[in-house]
């Protein structure tokens, strides 16, 4: 059988596997899936920052069936360019597969923020918080409460509209510079939600580099702690500057602080759910365990401390947790402030299902952009000027400031640029976590100074302050991306893969050309593989679920599926890579050595790996 005629024979059994971007390079321009060009793989791209900007932004629309409209236009252009049904759906099946540990952290954490507040966890830190207020130094005080209580919560919108909302009628009570206090305000919210593992922002960050959970908040330290320092310190001069009546009677507070005490039993028991997550986060343990058992021993406190009942505790767990559960003798739920109310009645593992509704939504888009390769056109356009390190960080900067200025929503801003650019920092052995921090730097932080977004209009209303007149005071959410920058030129806090570890995730990720950020030039001459276009970069080897490891090796934001080296998902993504990606091109021959094609050059790829 001449070469021509198994070509012919291969193209249809291939279109059953679920082709992936480097696929569609077969040689001498057989039929098959095809590269689209600049322009077809922009289409999708723009038609989803218009739906968005138009639909969700001018005409306040839910985004997802923006995105979801965004995915179909990218599913055209992926039949127009020769790929069938069933590789679609299995390029977004293979998506999902990657992010499923995300998805149930993200549902441990709605689990977490309804019986931590059912147990009076969340309550006790609020409460002595707000006690230490001094009004001397407001802004400061403003600036670390908000930051704790955003980091035991996850959650900097709850923050804002709590305690930001008492400081900002402390500051009002002692006629304090409101711009000030509500900057110092989003940015300690801000700063705890960047850090915390009960936030979705940065659960969302590490699912979509596919970096361990605890491994990017400890990355995320390097711009995040400079980035607070200064702007304690800018709160410091500002605060001791100015003239305040320590006399004042800030009713808010009082309110505040009257109705937790009378609401909740506190104890330092009620401090061993934080201490868990805490232990479990130094001791580098699997996340979803760590959280399940912090959310045992908190519902456990609302059982015994609070006197919740057993159908309330386990409600608030789903559902979310109600100030009408309290039963403290003379706790009246129906006298209670709004200001309780709204921080208090929050969590279950139902809250998270909006954010998760989302993120299938954009990852849906992403897998249908990556199949057809158009993420990597794209990213080959974008990264021709960036040939260093500190080039590469800009651009991911500027990325991120394109795409959260545009969409206006901060979950498709992180999974955008996060799916887009995790083949290319791999690929320059940089490793991910690089990328989910510059991502957080110029994304999660920068929506709450943008005015037009959803994010800086909820903190305007809440804190009653004018989003331009906090801007100068924020300097959290704009200075990350001055001390990103720096470090990309100067390398400092610039993490680097090892060869192995390259090696690994090249293979797992399939960076030869089936990965994200990676083209399909590169991959006929990358490093790892070099046995042609089909050979080097097809999911044949490396992307399929089968080769992959789906959800058990892929695993995004876990500890027990991390990427960085330091589990045993590593282990099994580097048999992988020498089983199925070997660096030798002879390993692709090798591999498959029933088929005549695999000894062609302009043959199709070697068979799956599973």
């Amino acid at each position: 059988m001449s070469p021509r005629r198994v070509r012919a024979d291969a193209a249809p059994e291939k279109a059953q596997q679920g082709k992936q971007p480097g696929q569609g390079k077969q040689a001498g321009g057989a039929a098959g899936p095809r590269r689209p060009s600049p322009a077809v793989a922009l289409l999708p791209v723009v038609t989803m920052f218009v739906l968005l900007g138009v639909g969700n932004i001018a005409l306040d629309l839910p985004s997802e069936p923006m995105i979801l409209a965004s995915a179909v236009v990218a599913g055209l252009v992926a039949v127009r360019l020769g790929h069938s049904y069933e590789a679609i759906t299995n390029a977004i099946a293979q998506k999902f597969a990657k992010v499923t540990p995300a998805v149930l952290i993200l549902i441990c954490v709605g689990l977490m923020m309804g019986t931590w507040t059912a147990g009076g966890t969340i309550p006790m830190l609020t409460f002595y918080g707000l006690k230490i207020v001094s009004p001397q130094m407001l802004p400061l005080t403003a600036l670390i409460v908000s930051a704790v209580v955003s980091l035991c919560t996850g959650t900097s919108w709850g923050s804002v509209g709590t305690i930001g909302v008492a400081f900002m009628g402390v500051a009002a009570g002692l006629d304090a510079n409101l711009g000030m206090v509500a900057g110092a305000v989003v940015a300690g919210a801000y700063f705890g939600d960047k850090l915390s593992p009960l936030s979705d922002t940065t659960n969302l960050a590490a699912m979509a580099t596919g970096v361990n959970l605890y491994t990017h908040i400890g990355h995320v330290l390097y711009t995040t702690v400079p980035s607070f320092l200064a702007t304690g310190g800018v709160m410091t001069v500002a605060g001791l500057s100015t003239d305040v009546s320590p006399d004042a009677s800030p009713q808010r507070l009082r309110e505040l602080t009257d109705a937790l005490g009378g609401a909740y039993d506190f104890n330092p028991l009620l401090l061993l759910p934080v201490a868990i997550v805490l232990a479990g986060s130094l001791l580098r343990r699997p996340s979803i365990p760590v959280m399940l058992l912090s959310s045992l021993v908190a519902m456990v406190n609302a059982l015994v401390f609070q006197g919740i009942s057993l159908a309330d505790t386990i409600t608030s767990a789903v559902s979310g947790f109600k100030t009408t559960m309290l039963t403290a003798p003379g706790f009246d739920a129906d006298s209670v402030p709004d200001s309780i109310v709204s921080l208090l009645d929050r969590g279950g593992m139902q809250s998270m299902m909006n954010t998760l509704l989302i993120a299938f939504c954009a990852i849906a888009f992403a897998g249908i952009m990556s199949l057809t390769g158009s993420l990597d056109v794209l990213v080959e356009r974008m990264l021709r000027l960036a040939r260093t390190t500190g080039r590469l960080i800009l651009t991911t900067i500027a990325t991120g400031l394109l795409t959260i200025g545009v969409t206006s929503n901060g979950q498709i801003s992180i999974l955008m640029p996060g799916e887009t650019l995790r083949g290319v920092y791999v690929k320059r052995g940089l490793h991910p976590k690089n990328l989910g921090r510059t991502i957080e730097d110029s994304a999660s932080v920068v929506e709450p100074i943008l005015p037009w977004t959803a994010a800086g209009a909820y903190m305007a209303g809440t804190l009653g302050v004018a989003t331009l007149d906090y801007l100068p005071w924020a300097v959290l959410c704009w200075s990350g991306m001055v001390f990103a920058v720096l470090w990309g030129f100067t390398g400092f806090g610039i993490a680097r893969l090892g060869p192995e570890e390259q090696r690994a995730m090249e293979a797992e990720e399939g960076v030869g050309g089936a990965g994200p950020g990676s083209s399909g030039t590169e991959a006929s001459g990358g490093p790892e593989v070099s046995g042609g276009p089909e050979v080097s970069g097809g999911p044949e080897v490396s992307g399929g679920p089968g080769a992959s490891g789906g959800p058990a090796g892929n695993g995004p934001a876990g500890a027990e599926t991390s990427r960085d080296g330091a589990s045993d998902g590593d282990e099994a993504a580097r048999e992988r890579a020498s089983a199925g990606a070997a660096p030798a091109a002879s390993a692709a021959s090798s591999a498959s050595p029933a088929s005549p094609a695999s000894s062609s050059p302009s043959a199709p790829s070697a068979p799956t790996a599973d």
